[in-house]
């Protein structure tokens, strides 16, 4: 697919959205109102608008790779406070996905190096606790598909944490208790669906206390 294809596309949609409600784009003009901050993976496969049926305008959006939220991330906290500061988005989405690269790769023997090993670095923390959990458990260790599986679940529940903990969601729940709520999912790309797998409505007191 060339760029001009990609043009194309987008004159195309222009055109339908256009023919199908004539006030569709001059509505975003001057204001957008998302309804939800979604935190999800680069992973081209997981569009967030597509996966979850919504328009522009709908979810405001940050992505990086195996989704992480990172305590020195200047970036992902300045998309945080602008949602819950200026936006007054209530619900905040940590969305990873089974199948996930960077988390397979966090999870390999082979050190990945550069930035994305720097990165990943922060992932590799799930990894460790679903071993820690399992050897505590018992039983018969899963295969290793299984494994991928529980430590992008693990994974998603370790950056639930991490947001609970900066300072812009902890500051925003002493101005209004419980808001705004955190919510873990993972996308499945084999089936399109979502599962959830935590709801957290904290408080300031709460998560600094946390590890």
């Amino acid at each position: 697919m060339s760029l001009e294809d990609l043009l194309e596309r987008n004159r195309a949609w222009a055109a339908r959205e256009r023919a199908r409600d004539p006030e569709y784009f001059s509505r975003h003009v001057t204001e957008q109102r998302p309804h939800l901050l979604w935190i999800g993976c680069s992973d081209s496969r997981v569009p967030a608008e597509q996966v979850t049926a919504c328009c522009p305008g709908e979810i405001f959006v940050h992505r990086n790779i195996a989704n992480v939220v990172s305590y020195n991330d200047v970036n992902i906290s300045a998309v945080v406070q602008y949602a819950v500061g200026h936006l007054h988005i209530p619900d905040i989405v940590v969305c990873g996905h089974y199948g996930c690269g960077g988390v397979k790769a966090a999870c390999d023997e082979k050190v990945v190096g550069g930035y994305i090993g720097d990165w990943l670095m922060i992932t590799a923390w799930a990894k460790r606790f679903v071993e820690e959990r399992l050897r505590r458990e018992g039983g018969e260790p899963p295969d290793h598909a299984t494994f991928l599986r529980l430590v992008v679940e693990e994974n998603v529940r370790l950056q639930i944490q991490h947001l609970s903990n900066l300072s812009v969601v902890r500051e925003q729940w002493d101005r209004s208790p419980g808001v705004p709520r955190l919510h873990g999912w993972c996308y499945d790309i084999g089936t399109g669906l979502i599962q959830v797998i935590e709801d957290h409505a904290g408080s300031s007191t709460t998560a600094a206390g946390e590890v």
